[in-house]
């Protein structure tokens, strides 16, 4: 059972949260017969870097505009210092972490999504070889959203976008979002149990679903081509990993 787990929110702005999550995420990985790679975000963490050093932050859709100062962030926050506070917490747990971000041995590569957000990437390729080599030794890849190209431009991407182009490519039977929302809200705010591509789409296209929410419901729907059961659910609930895999898990589950 190969399965991917985006973390992303203020999952990672904290460290008891990051430690229980590595626990759970560990105690997953360590079990016969599961692959597991886990790929992250960090904009508070970006956010609050930039805000630091006096650079406003400026989003489109949920996307974060990309100057060459922000790249450079990028590198610092997401494959840096990020990166490495939760392969820290995966190792305390037991596991044996590999940080990772898209550029490494191309394991993603992107080209500009819009001129309009600067060097935010689209992944339009993924070369999951390094992720087969390091889980069949059963190292745990924990891989940042930055992508790059083959004439050395780097990219900063949607960590969700990131997520769906890793589980393609890696094959994943499962692809979870751990977020810090409870799942996914219908226009009577009630938290959606089940919902289709086309339901996802009608929530985007009524503005119910704005920011990253659509950000999030696009990549889904992306993600449904090639991987079989995608959910979005509470990271931060006790034993959400166990409970993301069993029948009835909380949160949104997306079909196709």
């Amino acid at each position: 059972m190969r399965i991917l787990i985006k973390l992303g929110g203020t999952l990672l702005d904290d460290a008891g949260s990051r430690a229980r999550l590595a626990a759970e995420i560990a105690a997953l990985a360590a079990q016969p017969g599961y692959q597991v790679v886990v790929v992250h975000g960090g904009g508070k963490q970006m956010t609050r870097f930039l805000a630091e050093r006096g650079v406003e932050s400026r989003f489109v859709n949920g996307l974060r505009v990309s100057s060459p100062e922000v790249i450079d962030a990028v590198l610092k926050v997401f494959a840096g210092s990020v990166n490495a506070q939760l392969v820290t917490a995966f190792r305390a747990a037991g596991s044996r972490p590999v940080g990772l971000s898209g550029l490494d041995a191309g394991l993603v590569d992107a080209e500009v999504l819009h001129p309009d957000l600067g060097m935010v990437g689209k992944p339009v390729r993924s070369d999951a070889r390094l992720l087969e080599v390091l889980t069949r030794e059963s190292y745990l890849p924990v891989i940042a959203c930055v992508a790059g190209d083959a004439a050395g431009a780097v990219y900063n991407v949607n960590a969700d976008q990131m997520a769906v182009a890793c589980a393609a490519s890696f094959r994943a039977d499962k692809l979870f979002f751990l977020t810090d929302v409870e799942g996914v809200r219908g226009a009577s705010g009630n938290i959606l149990e089940t919902l289709t591509s086309r339901e996802a789409l009608s929530l985007i296209r009524e503005g119910v679903a704005t920011g990253g929410m659509q950000a999030k419901l696009e990549a889904a729907i992306s993600a449904l081509q090639t991987v079989p059961m995608v959910l979005i659910g509470p990271g931060a609930r006790a034993g959400i990993v166990t409970l993301m895999l069993g029948e009835s898990s909380p949160g949104t589950r997306l079909i196709y």
